[in-house]
């Protein structure tokens, strides 16, 4: 039986053997600056013509808003590091090796966050020069200021969004094993039922929207804007809470099926 370090050993020699792993943090890496310089550049345009006297715009929180879009791309790399495994029967392989279903998704778990959490510190670091350069020039009235005060602690709080978000998709995909399924579920959470709940007008389902994975992040990263024209309602430590909530859920269905079920 492999220990968990052999088994986090396995696992990170897997996620790097194959190209989708390279392809998803490069596709993410471009969709960030792609989405942020689109919605910096949309904030930037508003202020001057509404001609806001003394108006500022941030190029980490363009970097903060882009991440309930670049997300899904390491969704996507998350999703195939546990679904790829039952489309191509290696899954056997793997649990005859590691029999513990649980020491297995832990060490999935603990290859998948800190590549997740360093790809969205990168990305969003790469994203917020690029914003600070095109939207800090003559066109745009020099309104994008980054201290760097204000730049670290949100790009540090985007890499854990990611992470956390990318840990709840292996949980996720631990428990559906398909990856039409995983995939549907993982948007439903964040996206989809959020989105119809907030069409319903109810304060209620408001509420309960607001504290579903994607709102939760966006709180937790100290977004100012809950994406439905309101302020969010509570603190950067309850959407943290939240967004943990969510994703031990995941991950104990996860393990919770992996235990009753043979792969």
């Amino acid at each position: 039986m492999r220990t968990l370090w052999q088994a986090i050993g396995s696992e990170w020699a897997k996620l790097w053997s194959v190209r989708s792993t390279w392809w998803c943090l490069a596709g993410a890496a471009a969709l960030m600056v792609v989405t942020a310089l689109t919605l910096g550049g949309a904030s930037a345009t508003d202020a001057l013509r509404e001609g806001r006297a003394g108006a500022r715009v941030t190029a980490s929180e363009a970097v903060v808003s882009a991440t309930s879009y670049v997300q899904f791309a390491l969704v996507a790399l998350a999703m195939l590091a546990i679904t790829s495994e039952y489309s191509s029967g290696s899954i056997r392989a793997t649990l005859q090796a590691t029999p513990a279903r649980g020491v297995m998704l832990t060490a999935k778990a603990l290859v998948v966050a800190p590549v997740m959490a360093v790809a969205g510190v990168l990305s969003g670091a790469v994203a917020t020069v690029v914003v600070q350069v095109v939207l800090s020039g003559a066109l745009f009235g020099g309104l994008v200021v980054s201290p760097i005060g204000e730049v670290v602690p949100d790009l540090l709080g985007v890499g854990a969004f990611f992470a956390l978000v990318s840990v709840m998709t292996l949980g996720v995909g631990a428990a559906m094993r398909s990856a039409a399924g995983t995939l549907t579920v993982v948007f439903m959470l964040l996206m989809g039922v959020p989105l119809m709940l907030l069409t319903t007008g109810s304060q209620a389902a408001l509420d309960a929207s607001l504290r579903m994975p994607t709102f939760a992040g966006l709180a937790f990263m100290g977004s100012a804007d809950n994406l439905t024209g309101g302020p969010m309602p509570y603190s950067a430590g309850e959407g943290l809470a939240w967004l943990l909530a969510w994703t031990a859920a995941a991950l104990a269905a996860g393990h919770a099926v992996l235990r009753r079920r043979d792969a």
